[in-house]
């Protein structure tokens, strides 16, 4: 079986999703933040110190944060697709006021009502 990687329209789709996750993320756009992940109970969120297993654990934390953005420059973004359903979006990022480099790790599901993430993980170097 030959995976199709990287069709051209699944990746423009993918990545234009992505940068709406990105503009919401740095922006605290939360309810867009919220729809853009899988509302099930096996989704999960691996922070940089803190883990959410399920849809409303990840949504209930996002409440729970200060109301405000995070702003951040992408220094390398890579996202892949697999076919036309299964996508990865991974970038390292440096925050602002921050010396160390982040990373984050998407995986992405073609859904019904959209391109969800179904598992996310953020960590810091260093």
């Amino acid at each position: 079986m030959t995976q199709e990687i990287n069709l051209p329209d699944v990746l423009a789709e993918l990545t234009e999703v992505f940068a709406q996750y990105e503009e919401a993320l740095v922006n605290n756009k939360v309810e867009v933040l919220d729809a853009l992940f899988w509302n099930s109970p096996h989704t999960l969120r691996y922070g940089v110190a803190e883990v959410q297993y399920g849809h409303a654990a990840i949504q209930a934390y996002r409440a729970a944060q200060p109301a405000q953005g995070q702003p951040r420059t992408l220094t390398r973004t890579v996202i892949t697709t697999y076919g036309r359903e299964y996508g990865t979006a991974n970038v390292e990022f440096q925050r602002e006021g921050e010396s160390r480099i982040g990373r984050q790790s998407q995986t992405w599901l073609r859904l019904p009502e959209g391109w969800r993430v179904v598992a996310a993980h953020v960590s810091l170097m260093g």
